[in-house]
């Protein structure tokens, strides 16, 4: 008799084909903001505590001790480091020439370049054969890293006066709320599963929600800037040159740098991952708290999202066969 197939979990089968869904999650949050523009400030509201929800999840499959070695990791964290936060700003420097000479808009492509991914990296990284885990064991790092550089970056490019737009607070609350937040709440529920077989089983089904939080959040950030985006469509076009340049440039450099270290494949292929991929979902919260002149900073932020999702899927397809 013939073995009967059990079929697969929801959450295998999403993990499985979460590319097509992250595709999807696009194109149905575009169809969303153009369909319901009056919905903008709704949806805008709930962006934090969507990526809030994301991170949490993202943290609770950092196990403390991983991070613990990961830092015991070094040439991984080193070049790491070194490509998100050396070679990126010096890339970030050449192309920053080429963008218009408006400030809304400049702000707007700093905040998404400068900062590298925590989030769907490791997912696209995983399926180009790369280090996922290993990208996973950064992430806390990476996060704190670009939170307390990214105002270093903003005031080199942009001279002292980005002091009279941004503001520290929002810089701060994203903190609280999008990093500290969520990362004592993983760990806190890290800690009691360890104890208490409830909290395991929770543990267990949350993580479980990888996919459906990045779909929700693609949704609504996408969703929501869509009026905007479309406001300011000629100058947005002009942008996706310079993102798509930023991506391949910074792929191929990734790899390259990688393999000087003497990295293995998979951390190369992580490298070149984490280096060409930025963390517009975090970020656009700060794009959003900027004053009033600067909305079109965050449609810019998400412009780089779509771009950088299809460009993703490219990468998925070229990192395997370019690199053996």
């Amino acid at each position: 008799m013939g073995l009967v197939r059990r079929p697969a979990a929801l959450p295998e089968t999403m993990e499985r084909h979460q590319v097509a869904i992250y595709l999807a999650a696009v194109a149905a949050g575009a169809g969303l903001g153009l369909s319901m523009p009056s919905w903008q400030s709704s949806l805008e509201l709930a962006i934090n505590p969507a990526i809030a929800g994301l991170l949490y999840v993202t943290f609770l499959q950092v196990p403390t001790a991983t991070l613990g070695k990961s830092l015991r990791d070094s040439r991984f964290m080193a070049v790491l480091l070194a490509v998100n936060f050396v070679v990126v700003p010096i890339v970030v420097g050449v192309l920053f020439t080429l963008l218009p000479d408006e400030p809304a808009i400049r702000i707007g492509v700093l905040l998404v370049l400068l900062c590298p991914c925590v989030d769907y990296v490791i997912v696209f990284s995983g399926l180009a054969g790369g280090a996922g885990h290993r990208l996973l064991a950064a992430t806390p790092i990476l996060l704190l890293a670009q939170m307390a550089l990214l105002p270093v970056y903003l005031t080199i490019f942009m001279g002292t006066e980005i002091a009279d737009i941004v503001e520290p607070e929002p810089f701060v609350v994203a903190f609280i709320v999008l990093i500290a937040v969520p990362l004592a709440a993983a760990w806190s529920t890290q800690a009691a599963a360890r104890s208490i077989p409830q909290m395991d089983r929770f543990r267990a089904g949350v993580s479980t929600l990888m996919v459906p939080l990045v779909v929700l959040v693609l949704v609504v950030v996408v969703a929501s800037q869509m009026a905007t985006l479309g406001d300011h469509a000629r100058d947005i076009v002009e942008l996706i040159p310079v993102y798509v340049v930023f991506l391949a440039v910074m792929a191929g450099l990734g790899l390259l740098i990688a393999r000087r270290a003497g990295l293995d494949l998979p951390a190369r292929r992580a490298i070149a991952f984490s280096g060409a991929t930025r963390n517009s979902l975090v970020v656009l919260p700060l794009a959003l708290a900027l004053p009033a002149g600067f909305e079109v900073a965050g449609a810019v932020v998400v412009t780089q999202t779509v771009v950088e999702v299809l460009g993703m899927v490219a990468l998925v397809a070229i990192i395997p066969r370019i690199t053996r």
